[in-house]
Order: C-alpha cells, then sequence, then structure tokens
C-alpha cells in the first residue's frame, strides 16, 4: 500500500536530493515525485519541486509563488486612494509599483520564452508595459485611478502565462545561459530568481508607503 507523503518523509525526500544519497541518486522519478508531491500538500512555504514541472522549475516556481504570497498580503483592502497615494515628488504609488511588477514579468517572458533581446519591444508591448515598467513621473501621471482588482488582475494574468510556458520547459532550457545579457552571462534560472528577488525589493517599498498612508499606522510599515 502507497504511503501519503508527509512532511518528514518530504524533508527525507528532499535530503536525499541535496546530498545524491541512495542508489537512485538524483534522477529517481519516485524521490521526485515524493518532493513534488510532498510539497503541493505541504503547502506554501515548503520551497522544493511542485508537480507538473520539472524538478528545478519546480523549486523555482515555489520561490515565485511564495514570494507572490508576500507581495499581495499588505495590499488587501487597500482603497482607490490609497493605491494612488505619492509619499513625495519621487515617490512611486503602491499601484504603481504592483503594474510595475506585472510589467516587468511580461518583459522576462518575451525575453525568455519568445526569444526577444532585452529593450527590443514591439510598439504594443511598448503601449502596454513601457510606462510601468519605467516607473518614474510618466508613471506618477498615467497609473492612477484604478482600484485593487485592476491592479490583482494584471498580476494573476502574467503568472498564469508564467507557469502555463514554465511547464512546457525542463531543466536543461532553465540551465540555458545568454552570454550577451547586459550583467555578463545569465542562464535563465538566474533571470527568473531575479524576476522573485525583484519583487522581494518592492515588497519592501509597498510596506514603507504603507505605513505612510494618511491615517494609516507606523506598524504596518514591517
Amino acid at each position: 500500500m502507497k504511503r501519503p507523503v508527509n512532511r518528514r518523509s518530504f524533508l527525507k525526500a528532499s535530503a536525499v536530493l541535496g546530498c545524491g544519497i541512495g542508489a537512485a541518486g538524483l534522477s529517481s522519478p519516485a524521490v521526485l515525485a515524493a518532493v513534488a508531491v510532498g510539497a503541493s500538500k505541504e503547502g506554501i512555504n515548503i520551497i522544493g519541486p511542485r508537480d507538473g514541472f520539472s524538478p528545478q522549475i519546480g523549486t523555482l516556481v515555489s520561490m515565485l509563488e511564495w514570494m507572490r504570497s508576500a507581495i499581495l498580503q499588505p495590499v488587501q483592502g487597500l482603497t482607490l486612494a490609497q493605491l494612488d497615494y505619492l509619499h513625495d515628488s519621487k515617490a512611486n504609488s503602491i499601484g504603481a509599483l504592483l503594474l510595475h511588477l506585472a510589467a516587468i514579468e511580461r518583459l522576462y517572458q518575451l525575453n525568455t520564452f519568445e526569444g526577444r533581446k532585452w529593450d527590443d519591444w514591439d510598439e504594443m508591448t511598448k503601449k502596454d508595459w513601457g510606462v510601468a515598467a519605467g516607473l518614474g513621473e510618466a508613471a506618477r501621471q498615467a497609473i492612477r485611478g484604478h482600484n485593487l482588482d485592476y491592479y490583482l488582475d494584471r498580476l494573476r494574468e502574467g503568472r498564469e502565462h508564467t507557469l502555463a510556458e514554465l511547464r512546457k520547459r525542463d531543466d536543461a532550457w532553465l540551465m540555458q545561459i545568454d552570454r550577451g545579457w547586459v550583467w555578463g552571462p545569465t542562464n535563465n534560472y538566474c533571470k527568473w530568481f531575479h524576476v522573485c528577488e525583484h519583487e522581494s525589493n518592492h515588497n519592501g517599498q509597498i510596506k514603507w508607503i504603507k505605513g505612510r498612508l494618511p491615517g494609516g499606522s507606523a506598524n504596518e510599515a514591517t
């Protein structure tokens, strides 16, 4: 009888994956399946492979999804006025930062899934995402008047497309190196990890702004 995968068995499988212990080694389908199923049953706080993805891509997905949950939590319930709030003349609004995250994810989709060179965007992409990607004064003027659902829908639509494309790819694709990348040789794994890290960076900004909303509490900045 097949035993259900629990937290203990997941962690044991993870140890095998990390150390390469046992006759089956890293490529064992049984081990990888146990890790993936265990992670999906245990929830978002288990970083590791996921059902429906190759092992390394699944691990990346678990990080992307964890970070996205951290982004969504502090913005819940924000009003249109709060989303539009500008702390000073150089600040970004929370709404603009949320749309910025959706824009950057779209640009990395075009680069890694469609092979477009960075900044070599078609006119429709520039029209749809250029202001949000660049932020600054243009975003302060243009990205206003949207309720929270507008931003959440843009984030959700982008992430659904990312996950659908990642399901089509394998770990060999993830490790492919772009030797012409702006900061030096960089593989697809690093590019998508940067998408995750980028959200972490702006998560801090969103919390900082939230803690300074008129009538808000300083405790909301943590």
